[in-house]
């Protein structure tokens, strides 16, 4: 079965480069066709500052925006994320939606297409990196650095340069690797989220473990 893509805007500022960025990277990696492709703009899904009462790994969603967005992510194979550098870091609107889930993401690889000024976004990268890593996210080494990115974006297009565009091809290849590596382990996932980590509240007697946002 093919591996689905979930390409991953994070910007959700007005003005924001993101989005021509986002949909030149959806359409290369429907031309590359190693995946199925979907697009998740999170200025569309609009989410809040994180605001579930329960801790996000149990899957015990009361909001329909949340519910939303743990579909868009468990339907996915992959990821990979279209990014800014925010003050050397990532864009709030990342890092939340990141923090909504928790075994939507687990075992699955992210790629990274980020860009800036001088730096390329590349800083706002090497944060995500780390925090990926926290909901079981496997992130791939290289990745898209589009620096200087202005001139690039005209009237909502954004036209890569030659390097640009044979970068991204190379590094679907080393996300459709890891995709593919990891498919054991995601079919695992449905019963790693009936198990409790040492040190959890223990649950009254013949209670079930959540399952998460499919029950």
């Amino acid at each position: 079965m093919t591996p689905r893509l979930l390409i991953i805007i994070a910007s959700t500022r007005p003005g924001r480069l993101g989005l021509p960025i986002g949909r030149w990277a959806a359409d290369a990696a429907k031309r590359h066709g190693g995946f199925e492709v979907e697009v998740a703009d999170l200025a569309e899904f609009d989410l809040p500052l994180l605001d579930e009462a329960a801790h996000p790994r149990t899957g015990k969603y009361s909001h329909e925006h949340t519910l939303a967005w743990s579909r868009a992510v468990e339907s996915a194979d992959a990821f990979l994320f279209v990014t800014p550098e925010y003050n050397y870091g990532p864009p709030p609107s990342l890092l939340n939606a990141i923090s909504y889930l928790f075994w939507e993401w687990a075992y699955k690889p992210v790629g990274f297409v980020s860009y800036g000024g001088i730096s390329a976004g590349l800083r706002a990268v090497q944060v995500l990196k780390q925090i990926v890593t926290t909901v079981r996210m496997m992130p791939v080494q290289d990745g898209v650095a589009i620096p200087f990115v202005m001139p690039h974006v005209q009237d909502g297009v954004f036209s890569p340069t030659p390097i640009v565009e044979e970068t991204l091809p190379f590094h679907l290849d080393e996300v459709l690797r890891w995709a593919n590596a990891l498919e054991g382990l995601r079919a695992q996932v449905p019963q790693l989220r009936r198990l409790l980590p040492p040190g959890a509240p223990k649950l009254p007697p013949g209670a079930t473990p959540p399952l998460g946002a499919r029950q």
